[in-house]
């Protein structure tokens, strides 16, 4: 069974960059989708951001194209979070899909059969 552990969250200043990282326990992500998400309180969860562990595709939800990168390497899939707005504010979650890559699925919280604990971030003002 994989699990997945979040871990780099924490509270910083508009402007301010944070790198997550999503660790995998139990096999590696060389064939699978890894999604982002997040959700603040009262809302419900949002897709950030997703990649293809396969061949590297990425796709990026409008709100944050431009400052966030996705990236993985073996068996860890980061967020990098630049320039960092008090609308980011939310608990981070990477989630792990078997099913192809695909950028109109890839947004959907369905899509994903493993989900990580998640880690807070707070951008204040």
């Amino acid at each position: 069974q994989v699990q997945l552990v979040e871990s780099g969250g924490g509270l910083v200043q508009a402007g301010d960059s944070l790198r997550l990282s999503c660790a995998a326990s139990g096999r590696t992500f060389s064939t699978y989708v890894v999604g982002w998400f997040r959700q603040a309180p009262g809302k419900e969860r949002e897709f950030v951001a997703a990649i293809s562990t396969a061949g590297g595709s990425t796709y990026y939800a409008d709100s944050v194209k431009g400052r966030f990168i996705v990236s993985s390497a073996k068996n860890t899939v980061y967020l990098r979070m630049n320039n960092l707005r008090p609308e980011d504010t939310g608990v981070y979650y990477c989630a792990h899909s078997t099913s192809p890559f695909n950028s109109i699925s890839v947004v959907t919280t369905r899509l994903y059969n493993i989900w990580g604990q998640g880690t807070q971030v707070t951008v204040s003002s």
